[in-house]
């Protein structure tokens, strides 16, 4: 098999239903590169399926790593070969040109970060709603890492994701990146087609989340709200649904400020150094 020039990293747990279709659009990507499927314990037929297809592509890898979405994530990266790293999740579809729109957008640009473009699909309400952008250094670092390639070397020397967050672990990435100097470029040609939930249970539960891992980024970095752009923010919330993110965000938001502390966040903690090793 070819030397993989990017390694393609996606977490799943109980993806059954969708880690098919991703699958099938991986492994018609262009680019020389692997898949490394981290499983966090799946109890469905996820990792039934990811055998079924390794076993007809052998560029397919299967890890077992249990725990949050950053520390799996950290888990594919310290096994992967290739010299970028291609994040995507297991509800996703990946536009046949992804990964060759990626590389060279780096290449071009000489940017080591580049985000793609996502496509929501699903119901018009949930999929109208944006992202709340969060500006750092003049870069937006809200870039999901649904779709976003990373050189190795870079993702390592920073530290990868941090395990602690339950959400917000890629704000956090990207965040450190940029503080480290780093640029992050977009190619809006690098596609990836997500699926929004589906449910309205899904929907809370989504934007709860969210809010609560933006309140564990001002307990490791500080005060971030001077950053955000209340009007964007706020104009991108006026609608019923809007609202209802809206809330349920401060709902997580508040309760994380309950459960925990400042001083719980104050250092990284020993992934970074576990990363760094994996670097040399």
């Amino acid at each position: 098999m070819q030397e993989p020039v990017v390694s393609v990293v996606l977490t799943v747990l109980n993806e059954e239903k969708h880690l098919r279709d991703l699958l099938e659009s991986l492994v018609l990507q262009s680019v020389p590169h692997e898949i490394l499927v981290c499983d966090a314990g799946s109890r469905d037929r996820t990792v039934t399926i990811a055998h079924e297809f390794a076993a007809e592509h052998p560029q397919i890898r299967i890890l077992h790593e249990r725990g949050r979405r950053g520390q799996t994530r950290n888990a594919g990266v310290r096994a992967a070969r290739g010299r970028f790293i291609a994040f995507i999740d297991g509800d996703c579809i990946a536009n046949p040109f992804w990964l060759a729109r990626l590389v060279s957008s780096s290449e071009r640009t000489g940017a080591p970060i580049v985000a793609g473009r996502t496509i929501h699909l699903g119901y018009w309400a949930f999929v109208k709603l944006g992202r709340v952008e969060l500006p750092h250094k003049g870069q937006d670092v809200t870039h999901p890492s649904s779709n976003l390639l990373y050189l190795r070397s870079v993702f390592l020397d920073i530290g990868g994701f941090d395990p602690r967050f339950i959400t917000a672990e890629d704000i956090d990435l990207n965040f450190r990146a940029v503080q480290s100097g780093n640029r992050i470029a977009h190619a809006e040609d690098a596609i990836v087609y997500h699926r929004a939930r589906g449910t309205m249970g899904g929907f809370a539960s989504q934007a709860f989340w969210n809010g609560y891992g933006r309140k564990q980024l001002t307990l490791k970095h500080g005060r971030l709200w001077r950053e955000y752009s209340f009007r964007r923010m706020l104009a991108g919330q006026i609608s019923l649904w809007g609202m209802i993110r809206l809330g349920c965000a401060v709902l997580g938001y508040i309760v994380c400020k309950i459960r925990e502390t400042r001083e719980g966040w104050r250092s990284q903690t020993a992934t970074a150094a576990a990363m760094r090793e994996a670097r040399a």
